[in-house]
């Protein structure tokens, strides 16, 4: 039964996701628009809701203790970054973001700190300089 819940929420956050990025208009960017990209991911998310919901798992197993905790620090994360981007600007952003997600996957402090650096300045520079695609670099009150 579980599976069929999380099948009809994410089958409702697929299809309002696809129409919500088909009306996006933005004077910049390819021909196909800025909507192609989102709906792409659409189509296949829905279809993937439409198999849960009708072949779900016989006996599933949910997730108890520790990996279930960094499933919810996964998910404060992820809506962290999301709501913080524009104010902290996309490198401290990212950074901050990377760290903790590899925090959370295992690796020491070091490892994500690099990891972190380099993640955030090099999608800067594909994002920002080679796709032509405006982040906001610094933080708000910075700019």
């Amino acid at each position: 039964m579980s599976d069929r819940i999380a099948g009809l929420l994410f089958l409702a956050l697929s299809i309002w996701y696809g129409v919500t990025a088909g009306t996006y208009e933005a004077s910049f960017g390819d021909p196909l628009g800025p909507a192609a990209f989102p709906v792409m991911l659409a189509i296949p998310a829905g279809l993937f809701s439409l198999y849960l919901i009708l072949r779900p798992d016989p006996d599933p197993e949910w997730s108890v203790g520790g990996p279930l905790l960094r499933q919810v620090a996964t998910l404060a994360v992820l809506v962290g970054y999301a709501l913080l981007l524009e104010d902290l600007g996309y490198l401290a952003a990212t950074f901050a973001g990377v760290v903790l997600m590899s925090r959370l996957l295992g690796a020491g402090w070091l490892k994500s700190a690099i990891s972190g650096a380099a993640m955030s300045i090099g999608l800067y520079i594909v994002f920002d300089r080679l796709l032509g695609l405006p982040l906001p670099l610094l933080p708000e009150f910075m700019s």
